[in-house]
């Protein structure tokens, strides 16, 4: 397969005013423009048809661009909160056939990427992009983004168990803990208030289990600085101008 390169793109035309092909790949979605200069670099890009390996090459809004054998698109960026149910897994779509988180989107935004993960049975707030930058930033160990959920538990912990989900409690990956914990005095049920800057799996629902009090039921309410106030369970918004400024300096401060 030919490849193309910069000089192909002056070749043909491209001016330098174009985009550059790792800022369309991450517009697309796919990556942060970081991880699209390793994809291009390990030769899974064609622009054309032809096979791009060189880094810097500028690409046409008409070029045909395709990731893994796949056409992929830089459409406009768009950042959606939905307020996820249970019953719902946080893919694209699933071979099981069950209720994936775009299933709650209209189909013009069904094309978004969940930032994260939160498992089946866990409710609440979770953020949806096509932008890659922003994903790898909120997901990326150092930034210790904020997640604080509501927890309804088994049984009561102690003070001394308390204490230890904030010191430290051993898992098969390693010790795991709490930035903060709460007890909630809402009912006659046992609920904590979480929160946790840690991506692990299930992560809190192993926690409790590892000290002997399984959680009944977990509800992310802030995700960042997003929560889901006027999100009613299964609905979504996108975010406010006011929001998105927001981020806008937030990945300024943050690189």
């Amino acid at each position: 397969m030919k490849e193309y390169n910069k000089q192909s793109a002056e070749e043909d035309n491209v001016p330098e005013t174009e985009l550059r092909l790792n800022k369309y790949i991450a517009n697309a979605g796919i990556s942060s423009r970081r991880g699209a200069d390793l994809i291009i670099e390990e030769g899974r890009v064609t622009v054309n048809g032809k096979l791009v390996k060189e880094l810097g090459v500028k690409v046409k809004s008409t070029d045909k661009i395709l990731v893994d054998n796949k056409l992929i698109s830089a459409e406009e960026k768009k950042y959606v909160l939905v307020n996820k149910p249970r019953n719902v897994i946080c893919t694209s779509s699933d071979e099981k056939g069950r209720r994936a988180i775009v299933d709650l989107l209209p189909s013009h935004l069904q094309h978004l990427y969940p930032v994260g993960r939160l498992d089946r049975n866990t409710t609440g707030i979770i953020l949806l992009t096509n932008d890659g930058d922003l994903t790898q930033n909120l997901l990326h160990p150092t930034k210790k983004v904020k997640k604080v959920y509501k927890a309804k538990v088994e049984k009561q912990l102690s003070q001394q168990e308390l204490d230890q989900m904030v010191t430290g409690v051993e898992l098969e990956d390693g010790v795991s803990k709490f930035d903060k914990i709460v007890e909630l005095r809402e009912d006659e049920s046992f609920r904590y208030g979480i929160e946790i800057h840690s991506g692990k799996n299930r992560v809190i629902r192993r926690m409790f289990d590892a000290i002997g009090s399984p959680v009944i039921k977990l509800d992310r309410v802030m995700f960042h600085t997003f929560d889901k106030k006027g999100i009613p369970m299964g609905m979504h918004r996108e975010l406010t101008q006011k929001e998105l400024k927001n981020l806008g300096v937030y990945m300024r401060t943050t690189k």
